[in-house]
């Protein structure tokens, strides 16, 4: 049969009790008969020296053997409990009044008769010469002969004839009384610790359904916080401290499901978007390179090379796709760690100028930067810093109209720099911002590059311990901004914090 917790302890608890109980009984039993003992014989303690002091139990020649026998004739009648015995001054018995066969032993222990000489405490049990390993609470006396040590007078306080009288009554109402009174108190026990049980394990039982319902092949349920907040310090409820973990674990293992389904969804929009992407270059490059080679006899020079230089652009395309889904891969898997130096941000600005300045042109965008004096320089990975403003310039310029513009502004907030990308393109609409670094997004199908630009500008920038963000300005279309420290102490701090967290400052 299989028990649950609360049944086991429950059945742990009536067996130590019923232990317990029993030890108790056998105490009171133990302890009542100790004080018998001790009140019987310090009552009695003098009776042996009162009765060689008032009979004549030796003559000149020594002790008289017989004259116990007349002695324990006349105490039967007075005390029926007692048994005389004359003892040697070695303990052999030399003098009693037994019934023929009733005597065990031929000697005495001494040692108890001294003790009680020595006024030691009682009770004190001696040999019981009618029993062969029997002891029993004695008084005693030395006797002397002509002044010099003969013997002791041996007297057995309870006798046969009381041995008898206590078995038949071995369950007298005082016992009874007292077992009885244990048994109840071990019943109220019982049922007191049952309930007391009970009402402890409770909150253990609410917890044992909890976790039975925790459905460990699906997505775990939030579970609401408990009613009475916990005190973990205050020396808690081990039990509420564990239903209060357990809430704590589950919803945290919901959120880290929710979590691990957005990114899986995210991965799959990623994979479709990039296949997506790489289908039509890649079928634009399979069409030219296989019309250049059925029909290379008949085209012209100038179709020829027309044909070979769409091929390359889309080649172009392939290999841009393929290398910034490589470098996200980087980032995102930690095979790439910033390494921190100084520079300036406003020779940095000159050289993605320079690189977007033809592209610009030919778009009839403008790129315009603005800065205050004395711009402190930054600390930073160069060459990521680079990659992050190159990836917002060029998503800039492909979403910007002709004729309209991309400003670059840098601004010095104490211990930061503050950067800002803007230009005067149609913006992001609010329904594409939610999730916007961390999915490929889609503005009038103008898509490129697999959607792969902003989330590894913002993977880049978490891992400076930072964050970018999307902001509204009057009169302009999509602005970015985040900062950059000043400080190489504190870019470490940042850089490590975000190492253990994986959560940018903001």
């Amino acid at each position: 049969m299989r028990l649950n917790l609360s049944q086991r302890l429950s059945l742990v608890f009536a067996v130590l009790l019923l232990v317990c109980c029993g030890t108790s009984a056998w105490l009171q039993v133990r302890s009542s008969k100790m004080h018998e003992l001790e009140v019987v014989q310090g009552l009695s303690r003098d009776l042996a020296q009162h009765i060689a002091h008032d009979t004549v139990l030796m003559d000149s020649n020594g002790l008289m053997p017989g004259a116990v026998r007349e002695l324990f004739s006349k105490l039967m009648l007075v005390n029926p409990s007692v048994e005389v015995y004359l003892l040697d001054s070695e303990g052999r018995i030399v003098g009693n009044a037994a019934p023929e066969g009733h005597l065990r032993r031929e000697t005495v222990d001494l040692a108890p008769i001294r003790r009680l000489l020595d006024d030691q405490p009682l009770p004190i049990l001696g040999d019981d010469p009618r029993s062969a390993d029997g002891r029993k609470v004695f008084s005693a006396a030395p006797l002397r002969v002509n002044g010099k040590p003969a013997g002791y007078l041996y007297v057995v306080l309870l006798s046969e004839e009381h041995d008898r009288f206590a078995e038949r009554g071995a369950t007298s109402a005082a016992l009874n009384t007292a077992l009885l009174s244990i048994g109840l108190v071990a019943l109220l026990c019982l049922i007191a610790g049952l309930t007391a049980f009970n009402l402890i394990t409770r909150p253990l039982r609410r917890l044992t359904e909890t976790v039975s319902r925790f459905d460990i092949d699906g997505a775990p349920q939030p579970l609401p916080a408990p009613s009475v907040a916990v005190d973990k310090s205050a020396d808690p409820d081990e039990i509420a401290v564990l239903d209060g973990a357990f809430r704590q674990m589950q919803n945290r293992l919901g959120e880290q499901w929710r979590s691990l389904t957005r990114q899986d969804q995210e991965r799959r929009e990623l994979v479709a978007n990039i296949s997506h992407d790489l289908r039509t270059p890649l079928a634009s490059l399979h069409g030219y390179l296989e019309t250049l080679t059925l029909k290379d006899a008949t085209l012209t020079a100038e179709e020829r090379r027309r044909y070979l230089g769409i091929a390359l652009d889309q080649s172009r395309k392939v290999g841009g796709l393929a290398q910034s889904l490589l470098e996200l891969v980087r980032l995102e898997h930690g095979f790439v760690q910033p390494v921190l130096e100084r520079f300036s941000l406003i020779d940095l600005l000159q050289d993605i100028f320079q690189k977007f300045e033809l592209a610009a042109e030919a778009r009839h965008v403008e790129l315009k930067a603005s800065f205050g004096p004395n711009l402190p320089t930054v600390c930073a990975d160069l060459g990521l810093i680079e990659r992050v403003l190159t990836n917002l310039v060029d998503n800039a310029l492909r979403h910007t109209p002709a004729g309209g513009e991309i400003e670059l502004d840098l601004k010095p907030l104490g211990a930061l720099v503050e950067v800002t990308v803007s230009d005067t393109g149609p913006g992001i609409a609010p329904e594409l911002r939610e999730g916007l670094f961390l999915r490929p997004f889609n503005i009038g199908g103008a898509r490129r590059d697999g959607g792969l630009g902003l989330r590894i500008v913002h993977r880049i920038l978490q891992l400076h311990g930072r964050e970018i963000q999307l902001i509204d300005v009057a009169g302009r279309g999509a602005t970015f901004r985040f900062t950059l420290p000043t400080d190489q102490q504190t870019a470490e701090q940042w850089m490590v914090r975000s190492m253990n967290l994986n959560t940018p400052d903001k």
